[in-house]
């Protein structure tokens, strides 16, 4: 077989994590997440893998959303059609185990890209094709991108709003520049005792709990006046007693145990970007709009520390320079006591501690566009090349405290980088845009290619999170995949009602080492690695609660931790683009976005919810 250029030959398919296809050394375009709960009832589904692109497919798992489009080096790659509208051979040129089968993230809309959620009632349909599809073929778009909003509606679909439709912008009131953190507010009107419970006669959730079943420990509602297109949600995220999560001009931290507010931090402008984490003492930075127009860019940060509920700095990114920095969005991770801002042609690194400039645009040929963090600093970088349709991309490790490059590892001609799956170990999902390609590799901790992930010929589709970006790329924030020394995990995708599996692969060889199938008609989603084991959930249907199990490294069935109630099995059904925490004993699932056709409506929608025992 023919190798690609300064790679050794490699057994398996292999990217950390949207893998698909068959047993073969060649990576090919894989890519799904296991279906989650199922969508509220009329709401449309996005097209999953191994279905035509804009065919109704099973609904998507928890949290998470379609990759961005990835932009090159000194051009405008929005416009690339999605990693996985069709598997092929991967990057080692040879028949990958995913080829003919079109890929999950060819489907319109969501979140990293931009979170697919179920529309809401009266939502335009989404048009077929894939995100990347939105700019294909159509210039004139960088100039009126200058010029318009990019708003999103209830399935992700997006479109260019004029920027003098005075209708369409959202009414607000000028405050201070300067966040100042509020007192506590009740939000669930329970009676505290996180039974779900209400001394003003609400319903008692828990009153058709069965034995076995976990306790409802609240229900929140929304209770912020949104614009008239709705709001992306940013979280959850659980430190200590508060579960925190950020909407449109509020972030604001709850009480796991019954869902009160403790503390709530609001800023002047819109929320518009988060890390996927926080640092281990509990700091996170946002990006927040640097106005209140339908013109503003994500272009200011804002410190917070979760812990406490207090704003700290705050501080803009620097003038970005080059042909289209001033229209790529910027997105952020967090490693160590560092934030990294990614985007077209720039880099910044802040101290979390006080928001001093660490580093800055690298001097070298090839520019990170994007970051992952955790532990270990990660960065997406696009090289020059002369030829559009055979970008030159590199992953690179950075020392968080200086940007100096550790190691630098080149992917094949043509080919990019897509999602970081893992940061240790070293999983990721690169793709190739014509024809196109996904495949899924594990790299050793000093950059070495270790295995392509073979997927044999089942299909899958991690899912990844983000806020909508032009010209720019969320790397981090999947689910649908975990990872531990030697193994990465990754959920089978099948149609709705039909149970789908989890799938073991050997880091050394990419090889699938073990199955475990999930319960009838249930699809596990996995999470995260949790006491060694492998943290999945399992979705409500109408009739039957969600589920938080784990599944032993060495395989067997997934053993139960928590079984919500079947009695409000609807209610956690409900949640749109759900995304989901657990911590403690404790599972939380929230919308990831919130939207509605009128006040009333606006005000019942249900935005979090918490089961615990």
């Amino acid at each position: 077989m023919t190798q690609p250029p300064n790679q050794p030959p490699q057994p398996g398919f292999g990217a950390p994590q949207d893998p698909q296809g068959a047993p073969q050394q060649p990576a090919q375009p894989p890519q799904m997440p296991p279906a989650p709960p199922a969508p509220p009832a009329g709401a449309p589904q996005a097209p999953g893998y191994g279905s035509p692109l804009g065919a109704p497919s099973g609904p998507q798992g928890p949290g998470g959303q379609p990759p961005a489009p990835q932009p090159g080096y000194g051009y405008p790659q929005a416009g690339q059609p999605g990693p996985y509208a069709s598997q092929q051979p991967g990057p080692y040129q040879q028949p990958g185990p995913y080829a003919q089968q079109p890929g999950p993230y060819n489907q319109p809309g969501p979140y990293g890209g931009y979170p697919t959620q179920p529309q809401y009632p009266g939502a335009p349909t989404p048009p077929s094709g894939g995100p990347g599809n939105f700019f294909k073929g159509k210039t004139g778009i960088i100039v009126a991108a200058s010029a318009a909003a990019l708003l999103v509606v209830g399935g992700g679909t997006y479109f260019a709003v004029a920027g003098d439709d005075k209708e369409d912008k959202p009414s607000v009131s000028k405050s201070s520049d300067d966040p100042k953190p509020t007192g506590s507010a009740s939000v669930d009107q329970g009676d505290g005792n996180g039974d779900g419970g209400a001394e003003d006669g609400e319903e008692d959730l828990n009153a058709g709990r069965q034995d076995g079943e976990a306790k409802v420990l609240f229900l929140t509602k929304n209770e912020v006046d949104l614009p008239r297109n709705g709001a992306d949600v940013f979280g959850p995220w659980v430190v200590g007693d508060t579960v925190v999560k950020a909407m449109y001009r509020e972030i604001a931290g709850y009480s796991v145990t019954d869902g009160k507010k403790k503390w709530s931090v609001p800023v002047s402008t819109k929320v518009c970007s988060a890390p996927a984490n926080a640092s281990a003492d509990g700091k996170i930075v946002f990006g927040v709009e640097d106005g209140l127009t339908d013109k503003a860019k994500c272009k200011d940060l804002q410190m917070v520390d979760l812990t406490t509920g207090k704003a700290g700095w705050k501080k803009s990114i620097p003038k970005a320079s080059g042909a289209f920095s001033s229209l790529s969005d910027f997105t952020l991770a967090i490693s160590g006591n560092t934030l990294a801002v990614g985007g077209t042609g720039n880099s910044y690194g802040f101290s979390l501690a006080d928001g001093k400039q660490l580093f800055g645009k690298p001097t070298g040929d090839c520019k990170p566009f994007a970051f992952a963090g955790g532990p270990r600093l990660l960065a997406g970088a696009s090289c020059p090349t002369s030829d559009y349709d055979k970008p030159k991309q590199q992953l690179q490790e950075i020392d968080p405290a200086t940007g100096k490059v550790k190691w630098t590892y080149n992917t094949p001609e043509g080919w990019e980088v897509d999602k970081v799956y893992s940061a240790s170990p070293l999983v990721v999902s690169i793709t190739q845009r014509e024809p196109k390609k996904w495949s899924i590799i594990a790299l050793t901790d000093n950059g070495k290619l270790r295995s392509q992930i073979d997927g044999g010929k089942d299909k899958f589709q991690p899912r990844c999170g983000g806020s909508f970006v032009v010209f720019g790329q969320n790397l981090e924030g999947c689910t649908g995949v975990a990872a531990d020394a030697n193994t990465f995990y990754m959920a089978t995708e099948t149609g709705y009602g039909t149970a789908n599996e989890v799938v073991a692969f050997n880091l050394g060889t990419g090889k699938a080492k073990w199955r475990s199938k999930a319960p009838a008609e249930r699809q596990m989603t996995p999470l995260r690695m949790e006491g060694g084991n492998v943290l999945v959930y399992m979705g409500a249907s109408y009739d039957k609660g969600g589920t938080v199990a784990t599944i032993a490294a060495t395989g067997g069935a997934p053993k139960t931790l928590l079984q919500h109630p079947a009695s409000t099995a609807q209610i956690e059904n409900t949640f749109y683009s759900p995304r989901t925490a657990y911590a403690d004993g404790r599972f939380f699932i929230a919308s990831g976005r919130v939207s509605a056709s009128n006040d009333k409506e606006e005000k019942e929608t249900k935005t979090m919810m918490a089961f615990g025992q």
